[in-house]
């Protein structure tokens, strides 16, 4: 069992930047980690992830070199930091450990997910 937990969340201005936090409680280090988001009235997209290792990551398209996923193993920490943040990158930002150590785009690829910590980007 992983239990999962978002913080650093908050309000931002446009071109601000901030650096989302997911504690992991249980045996994360041997899976890959991700981070997911969900806008108001919109579907939950995938945005960033890693292995377990650490060695290897992907990103979404809308990224555009603007985010940046890391994780501690020995803290049990991910983190997202994000700079040049934008309106659009407004929404409930998910933190999940897949079932296996590879990268995964996939929500069903992800077992364990955290309850969220909402980002608002606005003036």
């Amino acid at each position: 069992q992983v239990k999962l937990v978002e913080s650093g969340g908050g309000l931002v201005q446009p071109g601000g930047s901030l650096t989302l936090y997911c504690v992991a409680s249980g045996t994360s280090s041997s899976r890959a980690m991700g981070w997911f988001r969900q806008a108001p009235g919109k579907e939950r997209e995938f945005v960033a992830t890693i292995s377990s290792s650490g060695y290897t990551t992907s990103y979404a398209a809308f990224v555009k070199g603007r985010f940046t996923i890391s994780r501690d193993n020995a803290k049990n920490t991910m983190y997202l930091r994000m700079a040049r943040l934008e309106a659009e990158d407004t929404a409930v930002y998910y933190c999940a450990a897949a079932r296996g150590g590879a990268v995964g785009v996939e929500e069903d690829e992800y077992e364990y997910w955290g309850q969220g910590t909402q980002v608002t980007v606005s003036s």
